[in-house]
């Protein structure tokens, strides 16, 4: 598949570059992308939430009233659940949510989001990106010239470029990252991927290991 490359100003530079077919060419597997999307947010959960049990109540521990006689059913702690203020049966504990997820698995659900993106024209190739200094001005006009403003992007760069990253992290709905840190749920999550032409070699080159 071949892309134009453009500018930062969002003109035509008169290149093309062909997508390497074996990361953006492929049939999408979509089972692929829900694993890797599922471990993604559950490794985000903390984890840390728990509900006092009875045995962590700060109630009186005497019996409340007597065993027999009442008409009623035996009670022997106000701190049982049965009762408004008593412990919570099965509450959540605290617990890791993170599971186990092959490289393999991994590799293909990034190639599989790549390949969907390409297959829906949502990847813009960009020639090599440069900022003299941080201002977020001047990123907010690289947006605006691609008509991006208000949409969400992510700029994918062969290596880690402050003035970019600077310039870009003030304003919503714009991520920027290396090839090297790409992950399935910012591929999926973004509605156009820019990727700089540098970048293209640096994915084909990390997919080949």
């Amino acid at each position: 598949m071949e892309v134009i490359v453009y500018n930062t100003k969002g003109e035509d530079t008169g290149k093309k570059v062909t997508l390497p077919e074996e990361i953006f060419g492929i049939e999408p597997n979509k089972h692929a992308i829900y694993l890797d999307v599922k471990q993604y947010l559950a490794n985000q959960r903390q984890g840390t939430h728990k509900a006092k049990e009875r045995g962590e109540n700060a109630h009186s521990t005497r019996k409340i009233k007597k065993q027999k006689g009442t008409g009623g059913a035996r009670a022997g702690s106000i701190k049982s659940p049965v009762f408004v203020g008593g412990g919570t049966i099965f509450g959540p504990r605290p617990r890791d949510y993170s599971f186990k997820l092959n490289k393999k698995v991994k590799a293909l659900a990034r190639k599989s989001a790549l390949a969907a993106k390409a297959q829906a024209n949502s990847i813009s190739v960009i020639d090599n990106i440069t900022l003299e200094a941080p201002r977020t001005k001047d990123y907010v006009q690289f947006l605006s010239d691609l008509n991006l403003t208000g949409r969400k992007t992510l700029l994918i760069l062969p290596d880690v470029n402050t003035n970019v990253v600077l310039s870009s992290r003030n304003i919503q709905k714009t991520k920027v990252m290396t090839a090297a840190q790409i992950n399935t749920y910012d591929l999926m999550n973004a509605d156009q991927l820019l990727i700089s032409e540098e970048a293209l070699s640096t994915l084909q080159t990390l997919f080949d290991k």
